[in-house]
């Protein structure tokens, strides 16, 4: 008789809870095929060497099972970077912030506010005069390494200081800002670039570095195209196209921090 209690049953929503989490972060990464090939190498070892007791086949895909690990940290090494940072980050503990900070909630709000209609207004004025634009919000995952790739500036958000750095003839006006801890970090930077084949062809480089980079981590990227002014917004591994500044201001505030 099989015993089945209360503790599988946990242990079958816990698995399925992970493996959920991980379809999310293969998915929004572009990884899914990869993903669902591993997949189906488990449960072929499964049916192979437990349920059916094949010796020969079981022997062979044990071999390879013994190593799995080690190849599954490195192919899904970003992915697993992401879901480690994304359990550990500081993230999950605003709510318990804010039992001890109720006083300054309402001043927080405001300032915070501030600096989110600085990047809109910046982004709107860049929009009506076609400049060219890639800025990336630092969420949960650190950006330390792609801030690097560039200039380190360490400046205070500013409306004009945003417009001035992305002009035209401006000598860091290529590549992508970088803001982060409330503050323009990092100007010039590198970012990963998508090689998604789903992708318009009239999107040029930065909307593929701005969907690359909300890939590669949960970063939010905006993007102002410098053919059609357009505002793009890059979010887990997702790109909207012709945002409003509404809309600009709603995904700012629920994700820039």
């Amino acid at each position: 008789m099989i015993d089945f209690g209360i503790k599988d049953i946990v242990d079958i929503i816990i698995v399925g809870g992970l493996l959920y989490y991980l379809y999310r972060v293969m998915k929004s990464s572009g990884t899914l095929s990869l993903f669902y090939g591993v997949l189906l190498f488990i449960m072929i070892w499964v049916v192979a060497a437990e349920i059916f007791d094949m010796r020969l086949t079981g022997t062979i895909l044990d071999k390879f099972m013994s190593i799995g690990l080690i190849v599954l940290v490195i192919l899904f090494q970003d992915q697993l970077k992401r879901f480690l940072i994304d359990i550990g980050s500081r993230g999950h503990l605003k709510h318990l912030k804010r039992l001890f900070s109720h006083g300054r909630q309402d001043e927080d709000h405001t300032a915070y506010h501030a600096l989110v209609m600085s990047v809109v207004y910046a982004c709107m004025s860049m929009s009506k005069s076609k400049t060219g634009a890639l800025i990336c919000f630092q969420r949960k995952m650190p950006l330390d390494d792609y801030e690097k790739t560039g200039d380190i500036i360490d400046a205070e958000i500013n409306t004009r200081l945003i417009e001035n750095i992305f002009f035209k003839n401006s000598p860091l006006h290529d590549g992508a800002m970088i803001i982060a801890r409330r503050r323009i970090q990092s100007v010039g930077c590198i970012l990963p670039v998508s090689h998604d084949m789903n992708l318009p062809k009239h999107l040029g480089l930065r909307h593929r570095a701005a969907l690359g980079m909300s890939q590669a981590s949960d970063a939010l990227c905006v993007v102002v195209s410098e053919e059609t002014g357009n505002i793009s917004v890059a979010k887990d591994g997702v790109l909207a196209s012709k945002i409003t500044s509404t809309d600009l201001e709603k995904y700012l505030s629920s994700s820039f921090d």
